[in-house]
């Protein structure tokens, strides 16, 4: 099982829109690496979500529950997407003014390449933003 960062502005769609749906397609996509991260997820995977604009944080977990399938949409066969469903809100939001301030978390794409909005999340830096979000992972 890989982890994952998905970004969303939460004015469109938030944690709680997700909640409140049970599930969603995880579809908008269009950056080139962006795109390579969302075609190596796989069903079963792991994601942080993350609330950008105003909001800057993590603030919830969801589950992947597909595989990447060309978004039904779109008529181009290189944008995917993936299906989620929420999995839990995190016990405290990790804003991102304090990530950036981990020196554990320095090598972070969130960090690195600010505007990516799908990222891999390595396994030490998943457990050390469990730890911030009061929750261990």
């Amino acid at each position: 099982m890989a982890r994952w960062l998905f970004k969303t502005e939460p004015t469109h769609y938030s944690y709680s829109d997700l909640e409140r749906n049970g599930k969603t397609v995880w579809d908008g996509v269009s950056n080139n690496l962006a795109l390579k991260h969302l075609r190596g997820i796989q069903k079963g995977d792991e994601v942080f979500i993350y609330h950008s604009g105003d909001e800057r944080q993590l603030v919830g977990i969801a589950k992947v529950t597909s595989n990447p399938y060309p978004d039904p949409k779109e008529h181009d066969p290189k944008l995917v997407v993936v299906d989620i469903k929420p999995q839990t809100h995190l016990k405290r939001p990790v804003p991102l003014a304090e990530i950036k301030t981990d020196k554990t978390l320095k090598t972070f794409d969130l960090v690195r390449i600010s505007r990516l909005s799908v990222m891999p999340v390595s396994e030490e830096q998943w457990k050390r933003l469990m730890e911030k979000a009061g929750k261990q992972g």
